[in-house]
Formats: C-alpha cells, structure tokens, sequence
C-alpha cells in the first residue's frame, strides 16, 4: 500500500482518499479505523450514577444475558450499547474480538496461556483473566505480534 499526505495551507481540515482496484474487507476495516480515531469516553451505569469510561481504562468489555458490561479492574459497569456497537467505537483503540460475547483491550494483555481445548487464557495487569475462543485466537495473536494495530 502506498500513502501520500499532501499538507497545504488552504486545506481547511483533513480529508482522506483511497484509490484501489476493488472494495475488499482490509478497505471497510481502514475506513472504519479512520472514522473512529477517537471515539471519546463510553457512559457506563454504575448503581445510580452514570459514569463516563476512558477507552483506554477499560480492561474488557463483554455480554451477559441481554446487557454489556465493561470491565475496568475489579469493577463491572453496564454499557447501554450493544456489543457489536461498543466493537465499533473501540477497534480503533486497540481493542481486539475474543469470543462472540467478549472484546478485549490488547494493551492490558500482560500474558496468556493455551487452554486444554484450543481456547487462550489472557490474563490482564490489572488481574482480571478471560478467555479467548479458537475462532479468534488466530486473529489475536496476528495483532499481538504486529504491535497492535
């Protein structure tokens, strides 16, 4: 891939063109990084109170019956967004698919194992552990080895 950044002066703010020979899964997973650069903080429900979250503090997010939590170190906080909404807002900030009910920050990864049947054991520096499922396991270790996205 080549990249050109032409800065000029009477530009007023950046815009971004992509030419290819056709549209393909690597071209929709850019544009959707590009577009969400910075997806600012996530409102979480904490008891009474909404709470606003840093992308960057948040351990995992995961689903459990109909609601979504965030894990941000021992605590558990309700997100009122779907899983695959909340994918959507943090790909761009490293944040990576486990299992179809877990999303993951490969920031906080300090290490992981293999499990007895394929699954990854990630454990997190904040203590918490989750599990990677086979399907994504490929897809994690790529982006580990590749620092990241």
């Amino acid at each position: 891939m080549k990249i050109q950044i032409d800065i000029d002066e009477n530009n007023e703010e950046p815009f971004v063109t992509i030419h290819a020979k056709e549209w393909s899964e690597d071209l929709n997973a850019l544009v959707k990084k590009i577009k969400n650069l910075d997806p600012g903080r996530i409102v979480a429900v904490d008891g009474e109170q909404s709470v606003l979250l840093q992308p960057e503090d948040i351990d995992y997010v995961f689903s459990e019956g109909r609601k979504v939590f965030a894990a941000v170190g021992k605590q558990r906080m309700e997100l009122k967004m779907k899983l695959y909404e909340v994918e959507e807002l943090l790909v761009s900030q490293k944040f990576q698919r486990f299992s179809k009910s877990v999303i993951g920050n490969i920031e906080h990864i300090q290490r992981f194992e293999v499990a007895f049947n394929g699954n990854l054991c990630v454990y997190f520096k904040s203590g918490n552990k989750e599990y990677v499922s086979r399907n994504y396991v490929k897809a994690l270790k790529n982006q580990l080895m590749m620092g990241g996205h």
